[in-house]
């Protein structure tokens, strides 16, 4: 269930089932009980309930919801934004189905209700909310009385989290099938509170059929993939990751990816340093090499190894010549390369040619840009409003070739082939420094086992953010070690249960 769908994929799949053979007021009907089922979960619903009511579909929903809660003794008060005589279709027979009063304006008192149901506009929403209904929505926020949202919090664009106008503060969503993008890209994913989805008979195969490609990222998105040591494992079966040092001064940010790297499976990892860090990076190195490099012609070197098989570049590198000059030499191995920070930046000026040999190269690449490295590489998507940040990730994938990590929040993960998720367990302590840093570490710690990049990096978003909740408010980046630790045992220790579901621990 971590299919992400747009709201006209979502009305698509309603009109396949609907061709099946299955009614749409059926549809509805079974989405308005699933409403109430979640609305009788709040005690203070008890108090009255306010059904605030638009003339589609979700509005519909709204209606059947009332009747339901009406039925279970509950004072229900149904306020329809619209005018009546527009309703139509299924909306207009699930109208029908509610036997209580009807209005057209909000209560002057609404201390008295207990909950309110938003049934306004759902996520098929694409133009600001103004006049009675932004009325609405203001007093029941100011209000602060819990809101139950109809398919996603009225206000918000279900193509792209954003809030057209005002939107609804809720407390609990119910959505039906599938989350849509609404629900898990921010600032609309603030507003949807804890987020239900509900089944109302349509089928799995719709999802086959539409060709869906965008996912929630959930362990179950890469968990087969997730390389669990053996017991006839060894280190070198495990691979060796490369990672590049700044400067005397910058030596710390690479520690961090080091760390991380080997934290998360990689069987070696060597720190390659200039000589002028040497004696710093050694007083803080213990389970990690050491190797000189003064250049890019020492990277080659190195690299000409095969069995050094990833690179990680960029965290305290530099945003000089030099610095472009080995993510240059580094492109030009056979080694997978987690491209992070400083190594995206040096190429501001000339994105073009950091996608040029990200193309020709066979072994997969993992850029990590936050949002201000990714508008120097990608300007003309990161103004383009019409996007979403699904829709930027997926072309900045598509164009350079590169399986890329939109970092933030509701980071996304999009691979040039066309899938593409949003990480949503991330917690907002781990915007700190150092952080980023961290990611790229495990990212690469991941390939070096030979894990798809697509994957790797989505299992890595998943691992830092459980780290990030693990570690709790007040981390620092050097808590996320001992953190990741915990993280990566518990998903190994899920891993064996599922296998085995007779086993102990």
């Amino acid at each position: 269930m971590h299919e992400l769908l747009t709201p006209s994929e979502m009305g698509e799949a309603d009109r396949l089932t609907i061709e099946a053979g299955t009614p749409g007021i059926d549809l509805v009907r079974v989405a308005g009980q699933a409403v109430a089922k979640e609305a009788l979960l709040f005690p203070s619903a008890q108090r009255g309930v306010l059904v605030l009511a638009g003339i589609g579909n979700n509005g519909g929903d709204g209606f059947v919801a009332a009747e339901a809660l009406r039925l279970q003794g509950l004072p229900v008060t149904v306020i329809l934004v619209g005018n009546r005589e527009r309703l139509r279709g299924d909306a207009a027979l699930a109208f029908s189905d509610w036997q209580g009063d009807t209005s057209a304006a909000l209560p002057a008192d609404l201390t008295r209700f207990g909950l309110v149901i938003d049934a306004l506009f759902g996520a098929g929403l694409d133009r600001a909310i103004e006049g009675q209904a932004a009325e609405l929505i203001d007093a029941v926020n100011r209000a602060g009385i819990p809101g139950l949202a109809v398919d996603l919090p009225s206000g918000i664009d279900g193509t792209n989290g954003k809030v057209r106008g005002t939107a609804i503060n809720a407390a609990r969503t119910v959505t039906f099938f599938r989350k849509k993008f609404g629900h898990v890209l921010f600032p609309g994913r603030a507003h949807c509170g804890e987020i239900r989805v509900a089944q109302i008979g349509i089928k799995d195969a719709a999802l086959q059929t539409l060709g869906i490609g965008r996912f929630e990222n959930t362990t179950g998105l890469w968990a087969t993939a997730y390389p669990v040591p053996t017991a006839e494992g060894h280190k070198y079966g495990r691979g060796h990751s490369i990672v590049v040092s700044g400067g005397p001064t910058r030596t710390g940010a690479a520690r961090l990816a080091a760390t991380a790297c080997l934290r998360a499976g990689a069987g070696l990892v060597t720190v390659a340093s200039p000589g002028s860090a040497l004696l710093v990076n050694a007083a803080h190195l213990t389970a990690i090499m050491l190797a000189r490099c003064d250049g890019p012609a020492d990277l080659k070197t190195l690299l000409e190894d095969e069995r050094l098989n990833v690179v990680v570049i960029g965290p305290g590198l530099g945003v000089d010549d030099a610095s472009r000059n080995l993510v240059l030499a580094a492109l030009q191995s056979g080694a997978a390369l987690v491209l992070d920070a400083d190594a995206l930046t040096v190429f501001k000026d000339d994105p073009q040619a950091l996608f040029a040999r990200i193309r020709d190269r066979r072994a997969p690449v993992v850029m990590t840009p936050h949002s201000g490295e990714f508008a120097r590489l990608f300007p003309n998507l990161a103004t383009d409003e019409s996007l979403s940040k699904i829709e930027r990730a997926e072309r900045a994938a598509a164009l350079s070739g590169a399986t890329v990590l939109l970092k933030g929040g509701d980071t996304v993960i999009a691979e040039p082939e066309g899938r593409a998720a949003v990480n949503t367990n991330a917690p907002p302590w781990l915007a700190t420094a150092g952080s980023g840093d961290t990611l790229a570490g495990i990212i690469g710690g991941l390939l070096a086992q030979r894990m798809a990049p697509f994957e790797a990096a989505c299992a890595a978003a998943w691992l830092h953010g459980r780290a990030g909740q693990v570690a709790g408010p007040g981390l620092t980046a050097d808590d996320l070690d001992k953190a990741l630790h915990q993280a990566i045992g518990a998903l190994i220790e899920d891993h064996a249960a599922t296998a085995d579901p007779g086993r102990t621990t």
